[in-house]
């Protein structure tokens, strides 16, 4: 059958026509330059503006609060929309921070957001100072479990650390900037740390009810991603816990220890129940977004090595994809706790904990340990992957290209470490923010840390 060629109609207008196929051509180059053209600088500032929004335009309209999701179908199977995230809000306000100093917002539409937020906090359910670890926008607090309906303590110090950051940046301001750092540091010091010692015991528990008392008996043991809470009660004006708490509790009396080389990289701490395997990336990012990790040092580790070796692990377990799933390579790594294509799963560096799903948040959250390690892969999820994986508020959570499963879906406490370590890795706002604290430099060294940032 021959082809129909489609020619202009007698009298169309020739001129038209190539005026209309060179805005054509234009518009395709104007495309291909703003997404593929970007500088390094010019990605990162559109994946941290991109991202940012969800804890600005995505925020909870009463409280300013993060939401703990957001799904971009309209579904929410388990959760209603309206759920308030205490740790991701946490990440929320130091994005925020972000977003002010990169002008994506100005400092006083900031200052107004930390006002309502503040607001809430004051009058927002607590349990011995801690905060559950969800809530509504009437500040109540909503159950994350049956007999997890109180007070969450390792929540409380996420979002401690971003409102120690806010303080920090509005301390020395005008009288109504000092005002609000005042008022941040009574919440701080509100926090009873010291009281989720549960009696005098030397560990600290991660949940307490005033309905079910100690029914969740969770201590927090090292090592994971609760490094920040030991820095926190250890810093705490108020009540502070002794050192003997962290290197008994926390350390397990040295059980935290190991030496172990995957791939030729040096870890020294371990989990108390994963043992001597690597875990999930979120470990490296959720203590350090104000935790400085340069130089930082105790008795049981270098955590800017341990945390760029477990980031190197896991891009090495990627390239090597033992379970051959499809996609995985030097530009598409980063396995950490998201959604996931049976719900909500720990992805990690070995082939239990593996399901064949990325997690954007894992590389893009190690930019400061693996800059251009990290940039490759921002770079093919944003120019390769494309639309699969990008929308309103930065890349999605998760996604598997095994079963070409793209779920538009959001997590607030995955995508508040993207804004945040991108920064960084760039300026170390965060970390000078929350670095400049007197409380943390003293709490620190008393539990036997060094860093240059502390002297």
């Amino acid at each position: 059958m021959p082809i129909k060629r489609v020619f202009p109609k007698p009298g169309f207008p020739i001129l038209l026509l190539l005026h209309t196929v060179f805005i054509a051509l234009n518009s395709l180059t104007l495309q291909a330059q703003t997404t593929k053209k970007l500088t390094d600088n010019k990605l990162l500032d559109t994946v941290q503006q991109r991202t940012f929004q969800y804890f600005w335009k995505g925020a909870d309209s009463v409280s300013g609060m993060a939401h703990e999701r957001i799904h971009m179908d309209g579904v929410y199977p388990d959760h209603d929309q309206t759920t308030i995230a205490t740790g991701a809000s946490g990440f929320g306000v130091m994005a925020i921070l972000v977003g002010m100093e990169r002008h994506f917002i100005t400092k006083k539409q900031g200052t107004e957001r930390f006002e309502k937020i503040v607001g809430f906090l004051e009058k927002a359910e607590r349990y011995h100072g801690a905060y559950s670890h969800w809530m509504l926008p009437d500040g109540k607090s909503k159950a994350f479990g049956k007999t997890d309906n109180g007070g969450d303590l390792v929540e409380t110090s996420f979002l401690m650390q971003g409102l120690l950051c806010v303080r920090q940046y509005y301390a020395n301001g005008n009288p109504e900037e000092k005002q609000l750092a005042a008022r941040i540091d009574k919440i701080w010091k509100g926090v009873d740390y010291n009281w989720y010692r549960q009696g005098d015991k030397n560990v600290l528990y991660w949940h307490w009810s005033p309905q079910y008392n100690w029914i969740e008996n969770f201590p927090v043991q090292g090592y994971n991603e609760c490094l920040i809470l030991y820095v926190l009660a250890a810093s705490s004006p108020t009540h502070t816990i002794p050192a003997v708490v962290y290197h008994e509790g926390w350390a397990r009396s040295g059980g935290i220890e190991t030496n172990i080389k995957p791939y030729g990289y040096l870890i020294t701490l371990k989990h108390n129940v994963v043992g001597e395997t690597v875990g999930p990336l979120f470990w490296a990012h959720y203590s350090y977004l104000g935790l400085n990790p340069k130089g930082l040092k105790d008795q049981y580790a270098d955590y800017w090595s341990n945390n760029r070796n477990t980031t190197l692990i896991n891009r090495a377990y990627c390239i090597q994809d033992p379970k051959k799933y499809t996609g995985y390579g030097e530009n598409c790594w980063g396995l950490t706790a998201s959604y996931s294509v049976n719900g909500y799963a720990a992805h990690a560096p070995n082939v239990k904990d593996d399901l064949g799903v990325i997690s954007p948040t894992a590389a893009i959250s190690s930019y400061p340990y693996t800059p251009k390690e990290s940039m490759k892969v921002i770079r093919h999820l944003y120019e390769g992957l494309g639309d699969k994986v990008w929308g309103e508020y930065g890349f999605y959570d998760a996604f598997s290209e095994t079963a070409n499963w793209y779920p538009k879906k959001y997590l607030g406490i995955d995508q508040g470490p993207e804004v945040v370590m991108i920064e960084n890795g760039r300026s170390g706002l965060l970390w000078k923010l929350f670095m400049s604290c007197p409380e943390v430099k003293s709490g620190l060294k008393k539990l036997g840390f060094s860093s240059p940032n502390i002297n």
